[in-house]
């Protein structure tokens, strides 16, 4: 059972990047998918999410308007595409997986890491000029 969060790197003010968290050994189905991120110094905190009932979706106010997150099925795949990237995005990004049959993100929002099952790596993002 794995995680494996790609798609880190260093772009400038403004940029894009696209991470990608591919499962191995379990199938997303009937899990909730978080993305959370730490900066140097700060404590971690949730991002976005999607929940495992009709891919609901959820963001952090800070990301909102700015990050898409999505699924694939068929590639058992998480990516969150991140626009319009400023500095204070810059962190360790690491997706992590809850296995939770019917949860709806849009309702309920996001869960918090303490209950996250599985946890990828994390891939750095840094936003420089």
């Amino acid at each position: 059972v794995q995680l494996q969060a790609s798609g880190g790197g260093l772009v400038q003010p403004g940029g894009s990047l696209t991470l990608s968290c591919a499962a191995s050994g379990f199938n997303l189905d009937y899990h909730v998918i978080g993305w959370f991120r730490q900066a140097p110094g700060k404590e971690r905190e949730g991002v976005s999410c999607i929940g495992s009932v009709d891919g609901t979706i959820a963001y952090a106010q800070s990301v909102k308007g700015r990050f898409t997150i999505s699924k694939d099925n068929a590639k058992n795949t998480v990516s969150l595409q991140m626009n319009s990237l400023k500095p204070e995005d810059t962190a360790t990004y690491y997706c992590a997986a809850e296995y939770y049959t019917k949860y709806d993100v849009e309702k309920y929002g996001c869960r918090s890491e303490v209950h996250m099952d599985y946890w990828g790596k994390g891939t750095l993002v840094t936003v420089s000029s």
